[in-house]
């Protein structure tokens, strides 16, 4: 996500929590006091998030000087510093929890997809995130994704096709609806269309889609699914990628991408994601 797109959101966060004034910080800290601080992560985690990061300090005081030692995607340990910071007392105080509030969202989103990204194993399908994310913050998370090692499905619903159960119901069945995204769909753009069951799926193969979204089936169903759409082009290999999505934790997730499914897909990633603890302290002068 470019800093074009990003800076008013950070706008918009410190307006919510800085509003007029950070009132105790003007009471109590005198304006010339100068600082320095780091920031540590206090867990191994993938770090995500710092262009927001140093943006909320460059908004408060454009004096502050903003040091980004771990880049995005990039694992730091217990104890590493991640960024450093010099300027004044009462800028870092005023821009520190709003910043935070970005570097631990973020760098939680990141170090969570890192964990199911290992969980599946090298070779193993890609993993997705979904549209189930923080409204506002979507590009943000989703870049976060990538930053631990995922994919992105699409961003919004105007970049990708994807049939779901109701657009189904509503279309009066799977054939209706898919013939219906085929025949509209602008040239490169996939259709993919979501079953939970191997009769629709039989129709999505029959109907031509390009990918299948095998909805909330277990290890055994994926595999009968998987088996279903290599038959049903044998000789010839498989087209028709294949996603399963549904009941997808850090427990479950060796088992679904042992079926042979190209893609696992979950919404965890960004809504379940916790914050990275991360910390900002003051540094005795000298150490920075």
């Amino acid at each position: 996500m470019t800093e074009r797109n990003y800076s008013k959101l950070v706008t918009d966060a410190l307006r919510e929590d800085l509003g007029p004034g950070d009132v105790t910080t003007e009471l109590c800290i005198p304006d010339d006091i100068e600082v320095e601080a780091a920031v540590r992560a206090r867990m191994r985690l993938v770090v995500s998030g710092t262009g927001p990061f140093r943006e909320v300090f460059r908004q408060v005081d454009p004096d502050v000087e903003c040091r980004i030692l771990r880049r995005d995607g990039e694992e730091a340990q217990t104890g590493d510093v991640v960024a450093n910071l010099r300027g004044s007392c009462a800028s870092l105080l005023s821009a520190e929890r709003t910043a935070l509030n970005f570097l631990q969202h973020l760098s939680g989103v990141a170090t969570l997809t890192r964990a199911f990204v290992n969980a599946i194993g090298a070779g193993g399908p890609g993993l997705l995130d979904t549209r189930k994310t923080t409204p506002g913050l979507r590009n943000l998370e989703k870049d976060a994704v990538r930053h631990g090692g995922g994919l992105n499905h699409r961003r919004a619903l105007f970049d990708g096709i994807l049939i779901k159960d109701n657009h189904i119901t509503a279309a009066g069945g799977v054939r209706q609806a898919l013939s219906r995204a085929l025949a509209g769909a602008p040239v490169g753009m996939k259709v993919e269309i979501e079953v939970d069951n191997l009769d629709q799926l039989q129709e999505a193969l029959e109907g031509g889609a390009d990918i299948v979204l095998l909805d909330n089936m277990d290890p055994d169903a994926l595999r009968r699914a998987v088996a279903a759409a290599e038959s049903f082009y044998a000789p010839a290999p498989r087209k028709v990628l294949l996603e399963a999505s549904g009941g997808v934790t850090l427990e479950t997730v060796k088992a679904i991408a042992a079926t042979g499914v190209d893609y696992v897909s979950t919404g965890a990633l960004t809504h379940s994601a916790p914050a990275a603890d991360l910390g900002l302290d003051f540094l005795p002068r000298g150490v920075y």
